[in-house]
């Protein structure tokens, strides 16, 4: 956990229960702009009250009125405030019908001091942060699991056009936004070849790291060399392989250090499939919020995908009206249906039809 100034706190995971150590208002103040009166009408008018200055009079005596701004102090001595619509003012007199206790925000009614207001494991939202600001606070304790993320393959190239026989990375920039849809912080990708070697260095260097992803590496051909270097570094393997498509090939293990690996598929649309089967839920453990991918979420499926015989699909859909609508993809590969979905289906083995989970994209 760490402290983190408003400005930065957006996306994190509120870290310990938040309790105000202040009364808001601070003071009884006005609710709308208007006339703070005492007692019963008429009354004079004494002058005008703005917020963040000090008013005309400390106190109001029966028949006295000021002016006054929404925010503004109200005297002591004041019954209600009159708002301007109701108000009718003459030779310094303003009249109206003015009820008892209206229009005045009194010390505490928003937020009491020692009053809870938003609980540990809550995302810091942007309304969350406003809160804090009104409670006077300029930091916030926070959950951020560091996410280092490391690309392997000698074909990836990072940036512009692959060459012939070389492919772009696809997978490095859908990490930092789904991490942080988690809760979590992507360090930036780091390249990592084809060696054994030197994926086991990397992960070697992952002390301080919550989460490891390794993006590739994770199947079992001759360049695939994770589950060797896990077992190499005495990691305990927790998942080797999902019955999923995309994404079977998809590992969670815990290294010594107690940073969590979550070893994605090469292929983009697997890779995807896995970072919300495995990595999603990771993070959203070790921030101790709910996970956003996972919600219980039902649909009718609509869509001429074949059920597998021993896996579960995961198929990207447009969700409307209680309807999920395939949209149809070319393989592991392929990101298009993805780019443009809601959720992806979950389709258990042997059945493509009914009402089914939906995992949410984000």
């Amino acid at each position: 956990m760490a402290e983190e100034s408003l400005a930065d706190a957006l996306g994190s995971t509120l870290g310990a229960d938040l309790v105000s150590a202040v009364d808001v208002p601070a003071l009884d103040s006005a609710a709308m702009d208007g006339y703070a009166v005492s007692g019963e009408g008429p009354w004079t008018v004494l002058g005008r009250s703005f917020a963040g200055h000090r008013g005309p009079v400390a106190r109001l005596g029966r028949g006295e009125a000021v002016e006054i701004a929404t925010g503004a102090v109200v005297p002591d001595g004041a019954t209600a405030v009159l708002p301007h619509e109701r108000a009718t003012v003459s030779s310094g007199t303003v009249y109206g019908g003015a009820e008892p206790g209206r229009h005045i925000r009194r010390r505490g009614e928003t937020t009491a001091a020692g009053s809870l207001v938003a609980r540990r494991g809550v995302p810091v939202t942007p309304a969350l942060l406003g809160l804090a600001a009104s409670l006077g606070l300029d930091t916030l304790p926070v959950l951020r699991p560091l996410v280092r993320v490391l690309v392997t393959g000698d074909e990836v190239v990072r940036e512009g056009a692959p060459r012939p026989g070389a492919v772009r990375d696809a997978i490095g920039p859908v990490l930092p936004g789904l991490v942080a849809w988690a809760g979590g912080r992507c360090a930036p990708p780091v390249p990592v070849a084809d060696r054994g070697r030197d994926l086991a260095r990397e992960l070697d260097a992952a002390g301080g790291t919550d989460v490891v992803a390794v993006c590739g590496s994770s199947s079992a051909g001759p360049a695939d060399h994770l589950r060797t270097v896990l077992a190499g570094l005495g990691a305990t393997t927790v998942v080797d392989g999902v019955s999923c498509r995309p994404g079977h090939p998809q590992t969670l293990a815990v290294l010594p250090s107690g940073a969590v690996v979550v070893g994605l598929p090469g292929n983009p649309g697997a890779a995807l499939a896995a970072a919300l089967t495995l990595l999603v839920p990771v993070l959203s453990g070790r921030a101790a919020r709910r996970d956003p991918a996972h919600t219980g979420g039902r649909a009718r499926f609509v869509g001429t995908v074949p059920p597998h015989a021993l896996d579960t699909r995961l198929v990207p859909v447009r969700v409307s009206r209680g309807l999920a609508v395939e949209l149809r993809g070319s393989g592991p590969a392929d990101l298009r249906a993805a780019a443009t979905a809601d959720a992806l289906a979950v389709l258990p083995p042997g059945r493509a039809s009914g009402r089914v989970e939906l995992v949410v994209l984000p």
